[in-house]
């Protein structure tokens, strides 16, 4: 095991540290898309900056081959000044995940909750710059709790199922 992980570390590779037969590595994170737009600008600029910040978030993931999976998450920001939109940052960042030894629920719990927590910080970062660079106040996606939108997304598919049935 200890020459499994010193061969995935100098890949690059990280391993989590999970029960016996479970394993986790991230095996790579990346930018798949980050775009801004500024549609109103620069008149949008001689207005008093007073914004209505709306967040979207997104996740999909991939079942790729040989146990490992893609996460992608998506945040898109829009900042409107009335009825004028001031900016469109949308920002999709995406990870490849091995993981090996778990049921199905708790791979796909993993996929949606623990594999989102390690892009957010790269799709924050990546929203920042985009906005500072743009022009306008630099600004901050705050921390999401991903395991209660989980829960929530299950719990509305849930009555969703007993609705249809």
């Amino acid at each position: 095991m200890a020459d499994e992980n010193s061969a995935n570390q100098a890949a690059g590779e990280q391993q989590v540290e999970t029960p016996e037969g479970v394993q986790l590595v991230i095996q790579t994170i990346y930018a798949k898309d980050i775009s801004f737009e500024a549609p109103n600008s620069p008149e949008i600029f001689l207005e008093q900056y007073k914004p209505e910040i709306s967040v979207n978030l997104n996740n999909r993931v991939k079942d790729l081959e040989n146990d490992s999976y893609e996460t992608e998450l998506q945040v898109t920001v829009t900042s409107k000044v009335g009825e004028k939109t001031a900016f469109i940052a949308e920002v999709k960042y995406g990870g490849v995940f091995a993981i090996k030894g778990m049921d199905d629920e708790t791979r796909s719990r993993l996929l949606r909750t623990f594999c989102c927590e390690q892009l957010l910080p790269y799709v924050r970062e990546a929203i920042s710059e985009a906005v500072s660079r743009g022009g306008f106040p630099r600004f901050v996606l705050q921390p999401i709790n991903f395991n209660s939108l989980y829960q929530q997304a299950q719990q509305q598919a849930a009555q969703q199922g007993e609705a249809n049935a």
